[in-house]
């Protein structure tokens, strides 16, 4: 088990969330399921905690009830390689959820997710503050983040 692990509290969703966010991101799996027996208090069979995991990460995840919400002041932040990643995971993330600026994404769960390319961070590290100044202008423009116009901006064009 690894050292620290994101546990998210659900209202009565986990197994639906779990299984949306194994479906979307290709190195993922579900590790365990763990149902509410009969001498637990609820339905027999309830799905109570599960255990996934996501590019190497490990999730646990609770059906607690509706006593916590998710917030934007906890994200993941997804580093992504190309535009087509950050085309596809921006649009699967926000299914039944919304984009939001600079490449936030709220799931349908109201997880939030930054969808950002490494491209980003280089173009932002131009030594020529100008350049980069106007990289993050650009990027504070868009709601899913795109490579192409952000290299327009740092160039001038």
């Amino acid at each position: 088990m690894q050292k620290i692990t994101p546990f998210l509290w659900f209202n009565d969703n986990v197994e639906e969330a779990m299984n949306f966010y194994v479906s979307i991101f290709k190195n993922s799996k579900v590790i365990e399921v763990k149902r509410l027996g009969h001498e637990g208090s609820g339905s027999p069979g309830l799905f109570t905690t599960v255990r996934f995991q996501i590019e190497g990460q490990e999730f646990h995840g609770l059906n607690g009830g509706p006593s916590f919400q998710f917030s934007p002041a906890i994200s993941f932040f997804v580093d992504c390689k190309t535009q087509a990643e950050v085309d596809e995971l921006s649009g699967k993330l926000s299914e039944g959820g919304e984009q939001l600026e600079c490449g936030w994404v709220r799931d349908k769960f109201g997880i939030s997710w930054q969808i950002v390319p490494s491209a980003l961070g280089e173009l932002m590290d131009d030594p020529d503050p100008e350049k980069a100044n106007r990289v993050w202008d650009a990027m504070l423009k868009m709601h899913k983040i795109e490579i192409a116009e952000l290299q327009r901006a740092r160039d001038g064009v």
